[in-house]
């Protein structure tokens, strides 16, 4: 019986032979013989000989009848099937089990696949409303014929016809093994001739008098529950990739309708009718507020794309519309209810791939879902990301083990934080408010995993960091202070609980053991309080480009001289006897208290000054003259108070001494600084009156009226001091520091040459550069003068005139810093200057002079000169003030230093390298043609050094080199465009399959059509070039030379 009604569909369904389309005869009149053609055969074998009124509505019509046979006789013998118990088999216990009746061989499939095909192709889609689905005219130029030859006069109607073929349809799919074809391939046809069934309007838009026979009440009502039930138990990312082709394209013109395009091929898709897009926006809105809708959504619209360029505005554009509420939601809670907490699941996959994708939709959801909506984001979305470190510092019961935190709570809070504002990195106050309430919690963590192994403690330093660099810097100052414990329990964790070391490698909140002995509970205590202050050190000590730490180590200064100028109050006696039990005992907490305040603010200041260099704590002019101001501050409460210690006097010495040696000429100082120190005035007026001794009041007096002037009036009694000081180690290295940071001026060497009056005494300087190396040990010498002197000499050459008298002593100077002269570099921010000036000398000499010089100092020092050639060479004016522009020459001119540079970097590359790459890609798209190329000859020095750290920026270097040859119109840009995949050939050698896999097709692309297309002679012959490496690279890759060694083994 199936055999027989397969051999009749395929009948049906034959193919038109080759000849009768070359006979002449149009598209529509062949397949109308076609189907005659078939439909005859077919009586013919079941002995039926009635003419054929319409051969394609017969043809529709036995199709249907057939279909239905075959479902309806599966269907018993299935039933048959299963209720016959199943034969014990003879053969072996692995012998597989009997097919079931409904099984069809690959043949029949085949068959069936082309059957359902004519059924909805003949009696489906011609009858769909304009805009209703794909049009067959759309799809191909056979669908466009075959559309054409549809008549819609003749009955039954189209709705009737359309109805009979859902129908059958829907019957057919409702075995499992017919299921399969039908909705893999027809389910967008079944889906939009059941929404055409049951919401089509009954009367046209426009016209209100000629009605449509359609469908009865019942019909229409049958079929809404047919759809229902076909989307509810379809895979819901199919079904919404159906839903979003229903909606149809955007407003056009008439070349989108159905009848405009017969063609088909890579046509858009036509704008859906009013009526259809509401339903359709409705059914999404229905299948995203599901359980696991989000989840669909993401899949429907991700999946297949395999992580593309255009991957990740994909991925923006789903968290967009999952961040928005849509219009046919009851409310906006309802919905941000819903879909908060599937959104914090696309976090949680595992798999690789979908991972990626899943979290870059999760992560950029939630941060707009924050910016935009923060009432809803922080009661469904914030709330529960942090539900597990709130439990760790609240506690919800009477009984402690049942509000413990698993391990694998914390871990997934963590790895979720860390995903939405490290990786996500788009701070809002309502993220980080949110984060500030749990920072301790968070703290108490990282402590915790600074202790043992655990794979959270790169993950809670990296929030921790984030919150802290975002925040206002009010707000970071203030949680610095808690946890430090200035400001009162650090808290975090509630007591009576403890973080311990989980199965996996993470953490979870234990019960604390208590301990019976009051010391050993004191020394835990105590010791831990340390440790959290410890860790919070080495925490500011990853903020090395921050200003934070050395803003929170003066306010910890400003808070020791206020706990100065406070304890003699405190110290004074009060009288107890008139006070309450309740009065006593607040007032000896309170006292126990202070001492516990000042105690930890001792601390703190004291771990600071062990654990993080001067270089962080005092790395600006204004933060060096805080420090100053803070001690001048404390020397001024001793004189206050008449009390003179050792202590104190040290202090004032030290403020003085510091002062003196900045003011003595050590570094150049600017208007800035001078404003900046106007802060010190007050001190040094209240010095110079209340002092004991007159020397320290004449010299508070000569430094107030030194930096009154700005410098103009400068006594020997300041560089004296200075020298003097410089002596002492233990009081050096803050000043030493604060020196060397104060930024000079451009006209350095001019000035300090040509105006000596600025240093009264000569034998001054010599000394303070001591100072400044030798941490304040003089080690004056005859040799040590001459060399000054020399340098001194090229100084004031370098300034001169004459042209062969200035390029000589730029080289000498070169020659200083290669051989690494002491003078020479602790001068070196002198020297950079000074060659950044002369790189703008029209004099070739000297200029190149100047570049090899900048190139030498660039080698000794990479981290401090790159940065400085970088911002001159990316924004093209001056970083240090004054704010100039540069000319275009003296850019290229840096550039040539940077490509030197790279040139000598060697196997450092990888590691100065990553900024470089970043500055040499921006340059690529700037708007004059010479940068360009000049960023692009960088680049390609600094790639061919790079070998496997070239790896995770391929994919960007490779868009970058592309677009530049395909859509460059200069053709020295194009040149160096090809010339820098020339070099990164040629750098990495036999390593460039390993390192360049994934782009090495689109390098040889971009290659091959510069050979083809490219009018440039020489942008040709680099791309020639540049195959050829990539030619014996990998000859030398698939057919390895073979070596023939002889082995000889010394047998024992």
């Amino acid at each position: 019986m199936v055999t027989a009604l397969i051999k009749s569909l395929s009948i049906l369904t034959k193919p038109i032979r080759e000849a009768q389309w070359s006979n002449g005869q149009s598209t529509q009149t062949s397949l109308v013989l076609a189907l005659q053609r078939n439909l005859s055969e077919l009586r013919e074998s079941m002995s039926a000989g009635e003419e054929l009124e319409e051969a394609r509505r017969l043809l529709e019509e036995e199709c249907l009848l057939l279909l239905l046979c075959l479902a309806r006789h599966l269907n018993r013998l299935v039933e048959a099937f299963n209720q016959i118990p199943a034969a014990p088999n003879p053969a072996t216990p692995e012998a597989a089990p009997p097919l079931p009746p409904d099984v069809l061989s690959v043949a029949q499939q085949k068959t069936l696949g082309a059957v359902l095909q004519f059924v909805v192709t003949l009696g489906l889609c011609p009858y769909l409303a304009p805009g209703v689905g794909v049009a067959l005219g759309l799809r191909s130029a056979f669908g466009a014929a075959v559309e054409g030859a549809v008549r819609h006069d003749v009955a039954p109607t189209g709705e009737r016809r359309l109805l009979i073929t859902a129908n059958v349809l829907l019957e057919v799919s409702a075995l499992s093994s017919l299921a399969t074809p039908v909705f893999t391939r027809h389910l967008g046809d079944i889906m939009a001739a059941l929404c055409q069934l049951a919401y089509r309007p009954q009367r046209p838009e426009g016209d209100s008098t000629k009605s449509i026979k359609g469908l009865t009440v019942e019909e229409r009502k049958t079929c809404k529950e047919a759809l229902h039930s076909l989307l509810g138990k379809v895979y819901q990312p199919i079904v919404i990739k159906e839903l979003l082709v229903l909606q149809g394209g955007p407003k056009q013109g008439s070349s989108g309708s159905r009848g405009g395009c017969p063609g088909g091929g890579g046509k858009a898709l036509s704008q859906a009718p009013p009526w259809l897009r509401r339903l359709c926006g409705q059914l999404l809105s229905d299948r995203l507020m599901q359980p696991q809708g989000v989840q669909a959504v993401v899949r429907a619209i991700l999946e297949g794309t395999g992580g593309g360029d255009s991957d990740w505005r994909k991925c923006d554009a789903v968290a967009k519309i999952l961040a928005a509420c849509p219009q046919q939601s009851l409310s906006a809670e309802c919905y941000y209810s819903q879909v908060c907490p599937q959104v914090l699941e696309l976090l949680h996959f595992k798999d690789k791939l979908t991972a990626q994708q899943f979290q870059r939709v999760a992560t950029r959801a939630a941060l707009i879902m924050v910016h935009d909506r923060p009432e809803f984001a922080q009661r469904f979305l914030l709330f529960p990301l942090l539900s597990p470190l709130r439990c760790c510092a609240q506690g919800t019961g009477d009984d402690l083990s049942q509000d413990a935190v698993e391990e694998w709570e914390l871990t997934r809070c963590i790895e979720d934080v860390y995903k939405i504002c490290v990786v996500g990195n788009n701070p809002s106050e309502v993220l980080l408010k949110a984060l500030a309430d749990v920072y301790s919690t968070l703290f108490n963590l990282f402590c915790f995993t600074k202790q043992n192994v655990s794979h959270l403690r790169t993950s809670c330093q990296e929030i921790l960091l984030w919150c802290l660099s975002h925040s206002e810097r009010s707000a970071s100052l203030l949680l610095l202070k808690r946890l430090c414990g200035l400001l009162g329990e650090v808290g975090g964790v509630r007591h009576g609980f403890q973080f311990s070391p989980g199965s996996e490698g993470g953490a979870r909140l234990t019960v604390r053991e208590l301990n019976s002995d009051e010391d050993d509970a004191l020394y835990e205590k105590v010791s831990g309080e340390q440790w959290r202050v410890q860790c919070l050190v080495q925490l500011l000590e990853e903020m090395k480009d921050s200003d934070l730490p050395g803003e929170f180590f003066l306010l910890l200064l400003q808070d020791l001289t206020a706990v100065a100028a406070e304890q003699d109050e405190v110290e004074q006696e009060v009288n107890t006897s008139s006070m309450t039990l309740l009065e006593l005992e607040q007032h000896l907490l309170g006292r126990a208290g202070g001492h516990g305040q000042r105690l930890a603010l001792l601390q703190a200041l004291a771990i600071m000054c062990e654990g993080l260099p001067h270089t962080q704590l005092l790395c600006k002019p204004t933060q060096v003259v805080g420090f100053i101001a803070s001690m001048l501050q404390r020397a001024c409460v001793s004189l206050e108070r008449g009390t003179d210690s050792p202590v104190e006097s040290q202090t004032l010495s030290m403020g003085i001494g510091l002062v003196a040696t900045l003011l003595s000429g050590a570094a150049e100082l600017t208007a800035d600084d001078y404003s900046s120190m106007t802060a010190l005035l007050p001190h040094l007026e209240q010095i110079s009156q209340q002092h004991q001794e007159p020397v320290i009041q004449e010299l508070a007096s000569d430094l107030r009226a030194t930096i009154a002037t700005h410098g103009a009036y400068r006594p020997t009694t300041v560089p004296k001091t200075a020298s003097q000081h410089s002596t002492a180690h233990s009081l050096t290295q803050p000043a030493g520091h604060s020196s060397n940071s104060l930024p000079a001026r451009p006209q350095v060497p001019s000035q300090s040459i040509s105006h000596p009056k600025h240093t009264t005494d000569p034998s001054v300087t010599p000394k303070v550069k001591d100072f400044q190396t030798a941490g304040g040990i003089l080690n004056p010498g005859i040799s040590e003068a001459l060399r000054s002197k020399a340098f001194s000499e090229c100084l004031l050459e370098a300034c001169d005139l004459d042209v062969p008298t200035r390029a000589v002593a730029l080289r000498s100077l070169t020659r200083s810093v290669r051989d690494g002269d002491e003078e020479a570099l602790r001068n070196k921010e002198k020297l950079l200057t000074l060659f950044l000036e002369n790189l703008e000398h029209e004099d070739s000499f000297v200029y190149l002079s100047a570049i090899q010089g900048l190139a030498v100092l660039a080698d000794s020092f990479p981290e401090q000169i790159l940065q400085r050639l970088l911002g001159e060479y990316q924004t093209g004016a001056t970083v240090g003030p004054p704010k100039r522009e540069r000319s275009l020459e003296t850019r290229l001119k840096v550039g040539e230093v940077l490509m030197r540079a790279c040139r000598a970097m060697g196997d450092l590359a990888p590691h100065y390298g990553r900024p470089l790459i970043g500055v040499f890609l921006s340059g690529t798209r700037d708007k004059d043609s010479s940068v360009r190329a000049s960023s692009l000859s960088n680049l390609g020095e600094l790639c061919q050094r790079l070998n496997f750290s070239l790896g995770p920026l391929a994919q960007e270097l490779s868009t970058c080199l592309t677009a530049l040859i395909k859509t460059d119109r200069e053709a020295e840009v194009r040149r160096a465009a090809v010339h820098v995949i020339a070099l990164v050939l040629r750098g990495l050698s036999d390593k460039t399959t390993q390192v360049l896999g994934d782009v090495l097709s689109e390098l040889y692309r971009a290659l091959k059509g510069v050979v083809r297309s490219d009018p440039d002679d020489v942008a040709v012959l680099h791309a020639q070039l540049a195959l050829e490496e990539l030619d014996d690279i990998m000859r030398r890759s698939i057919f390895p030379q073979q070596k023939l060694k002889k082995k000889i083994v010394v047998l024992p």
